[in-house]
């Protein structure tokens, strides 16, 4: 009797542990089925295009604007802007729109220049990170680096163009823009997000200085065939335009290519670069800010590019900006809130 109690208690306790297993399974399958889903399997269709328009009161502010194409855009809210400047920065002015889609696939990120250029000129302090889940409403934070890092960065006047990549190394997101202090030229620095996206959770590092010790300004990463591609402004009097340096890593290492990305002789800035849905082409656009024009090009080993200007339309002037794929859904949510 003893052997069949103890028998008997064995095959109970086997019973438990192979049900419990099988429903860890099953849970962690389903989990992994829900992560592949939102990360890989998004249905994308259309472009959103995030910018602001210039210098003056009230053009320092985040519009939208839409594309079936990549190509041809048309402005959302009348070209109005999205979001209050005044609420959301110190300044009262914010430019530079950079906004990336989270690793989940329903997570946004965006970064912006906190800067009213028509009461401060061309100094500033600070960032702002801001943080949505639908592309409408968004929480924010303004960073202020040299009050957040007074020993490191106590002497900053300039802090510019930030910008968002996932460090799939870290997993953590990777904010990264050029900042100008007492001596040297501006320098591309980086910090690491805290989870929240409130605020930086690492003191910024010297992500990229220029060889030839000139400013560099709108730094812009895509990685393509192992290669991270910094796209930036080079500010050297004898040589500026958009200039490229090629990393096996995120953080370290780049070098600087010869010759310039931008096929035009004139004066531009504020570069950004996106891929095309379903393509192997890249679109480089930049803004010809003495020409009162926006120029996009394109190319597929991002080494030569070839003007498309005659394939494009915008019913507005855009300056620095950021486009990325969005769904019909998410098409539909910012027709319905901003119409055109």
């Amino acid at each position: 009797m003893k052997l069949q109690r103890i028998f008997a208690i064995s095959f109970a306790l086997f019973i438990l542990l192979l049900t419990s297993c099988h429903k860890l399974y099953k849970k962690t399958a389903s989990d992994l089925n829900t992560k592949s889903a939102t990360t890989n399997d998004i249905q994308f269709k259309n472009y959103l295009f995030t910018y602001f328009v210039g210098n003056g009161p009230g053009e320092e502010s985040i519009r939208y604007a839409l594309s079936k194409d990549g190509y041809n855009y048309y402005a959302l809210n009348n070209n109005e802007p999205i979001i209050d400047s005044k609420a959301i920065s110190t300044s009262g002015g914010v430019r530079d729109p950079h906004i990336l889609r989270g690793e989940d696939g329903t997570t946004f990120y965006m970064v912006v220049t906190d800067l009213y250029v028509t009461e401060q000129g061309w100094n500033n302090y600070a960032m702002v990170l801001m943080k949505s889940t639908d592309l409408i409403n968004w929480s924010s934070t303004v960073i202020n680096i040299p009050e957040t890092y007074p020993k490191e960065f106590g002497d900053v006047k300039r802090v510019w163009a930030p910008q968002t990549i996932y460090d799939k190394d870290t997993n953590k997101y990777m904010i990264y823009w050029s900042m100008l202090g007492d001596k040297g030229p501006d320098i591309i620095y980086y910090a690491y997000a805290n989870k929240d996206f409130t605020g930086l959770e690492t003191v910024p590092k010297q992500l990229y200085y220029s060889p030839s010790n000139a400013a560099c300004i709108d730094g812009d990463i895509i990685y393509k065939d192992g290669k991270y591609h910094l796209f930036f402004k080079n500010e050297d009097e004898s040589k500026k335009g958009i200039m490229q340096a090629i990393s096996d890593n995120l953080t370290s290492g780049y070098k600087e290519l010869e010759g310039f990305m931008n096929v035009t002789d004139k004066p531009v800035e504020g570069s950004s670069i996106f891929k095309l849905i379903g393509s192997d082409t890249y679109i480089l656009m930049y803004d010809m800010y003495t020409s009162g024009k926006y120029q996009f090009t394109k190319s597929t080993d991002l080494m030569s590019f070839s003007v498309v200007d005659d394939a494009i339309s915008m019913n507005f002037h855009p300056r620095h900006g950021t486009v990325i794929p969005i769904t019909q859904t998410e098409e539909a949510s910012l027709l319905k809130k901003w119409r055109k």
